[in-house]
């Protein structure tokens, strides 16, 4: 068997691949420099589902999660959102469509919580813009009443990657793309938003791709687990799965250092 041939076996088709897609990427290659990002990178998650992408550093996790809102434009291959080409629409009408919460949450500081959730439909024209953004905040947890007039500076850490969430479902999109949002915050809050986030999605029935480090949290909050590494996927599957049956020995080594260091923190507890 041919290297190609084994790394496509070891991969093996995605959990949900009989599934309409909400977000494709096909043959997906993109180089910094002499630096290959994303070496043919095929990933399909459908509607309503929920995948995280992991690995170490420079795997290429937020280079795919940013090709489909076109903050990186590949080089060669093919993104999707509901089946449509993302080259096919302007940048900013693409992104009206989908929510997006980066690891800082990117407020506008010098606006209150309420137009910083607005922003979109405001943009998108809708009327009822108001009432959206009220719903998303009750939906994160923060009453419009009590944190609407707001600043963001006013708020703790934990606070506004919730209302940072509560912007990105405030249009109503088929898609959140999420890239470690929770990576910054202390344990505590970390855990608080990781609850938001499932009762969002539970609430939503929002196609969602997450980006983290944490196979734990990934395992958590994910349907699906795509194991990267180099640009390229090593494995994909559920963290059951994968820890049954690692394709590779990276994925193994990964598995077992994310094991050794849970270990670690409930010995420290």
């Amino acid at each position: 068997m041919s290297g190609a041939a084994s790394h496509a076996a070891a991969v093996g088709p995605p959990l949900s691949a009989g599934a309409p897609a909400a977000l494709e990427a096909r043959g997906v290659v993109h180089r910094y420099g002499a630096v290959t990002a994303l070496d043919g990178v095929d990933l399909h998650v459908p509607a309503g589902g929920s995948v995280a992408l992991v690995g170490e550093s420079g795997s290429g996790k937020t280079t795919l999660l940013r090709c489909f809102n076109r903050m990186v434009e590949p080089e060669q291959g093919r993104i999707t959102i509901e089946g449509d080409d993302v080259r096919r629409h302007p940048v900013a009408a693409l992104r009206r469509r989908i929510g997006y919460v980066p690891q800082d949450g990117g407020l506008l500081p010098h606006w209150r919580v309420q137009r910083n959730v607005e922003l979109v439909p405001r943009l998108a024209r809708d009327r009822d813009g108001a009432a959206a953004a009220a719903a998303a905040l009750a939906l994160v947890g923060l009453p419009v009443d009590t944190h609407g007039a707001r600043f963001p500076h006013e708020l703790s850490g934990g606070q506004r990657q919730r209302v940072a969430l509560a912007r990105a479902i405030a249009a109503r999109p088929p898609v959140i793309l999420l890239d470690e949002p929770f990576g910054a915050l202390d344990a505590i809050s970390r855990a608080d938003l990781q609850d938001v986030f499932a009762t969002v999605r539970a609430a939503t029935g929002v196609t969602t791709l997450l980006v983290t480090h944490d196979l734990a949290e990934a395992a958590r909050l994910c349907d699906e687990l795509v194991v990267m590494r180099a640009g390229r996927v090593e494995q994909r599957g559920r963290l059951a799965e994968l820890r049954a049956a690692p394709a590779t020995a990276y994925v193994a080594e990964l598995l077992a250092r994310a094991l050794a260091s849970a270990e670690r923190l409930r010995g420290d507890g």
